[in-house]
């Protein structure tokens, strides 16, 4: 993961600022997010029920993917002199493929937007596409907002 300036990092506006690594969705890591949320649909813990479904199996809650983002993003370049980052929302979010368990994803980021918001505090826009392994469709498509802040007020 590389360190950028917040000159560099402007100078990235409109352009890939990468690709995460892959993560597994393995059937205990959706067990463990149907469990937190109670969200317990079959269609997500019960494969013998799921293998009857139009998945074919049991696939990961869209928003169990949407929070993997707060992991993919890590692997992204850094901005020197953030001293806390924030997520601020999405402007859009569509789940464009159902992940089925199992399978892996990544999430491939550009930086649409820097915005200043006042001083040491930059709001980002970025197009986030979560590509699952070996399928043509991503998994899910969003512009997502976030807010760095700088300690140095600048």
């Amino acid at each position: 993961m590389s360190v950028l300036s917040r000159t560099e990092f402007k100078a990235m506006i409109g352009q890939e600022l990468g690709l995460s690594d892959w993560i597994e969705v393995s059937q205990q890591r959706i067990d463990e997010f149907a469990r937190c949320t109670e969200d317990l649909q079959y269609i997500h813990t019960d494969p013998s029920r799921a293998a009857q479904s139009p998945f074919g199996t049991t696939i990961a809650h869209g928003f169990l993917t949407l929070s993997l983002l707060s992991k993919m993003v890590l692997d992204m370049p850094q901005v020197a002199g953030t001293t806390m980052a924030v997520n601020y929302g999405m402007n859009r979010m569509r789940f464009i493929s159902p992940v089925p368990s199992g399978a892996r994803i990544r999430g491939r980021f550009t930086l649409k937007s820097v915005e200043e918001i006042r001083p040491g505090e930059i709001q980002t826009t970025t197009d986030v596409v979560v590509e699952i392994e070996g399928k043509d469709k991503p998994a899910l498509v969003a512009e997502w907002l976030g807010r760095r802040y700088f300690g140095d007020n600048s």
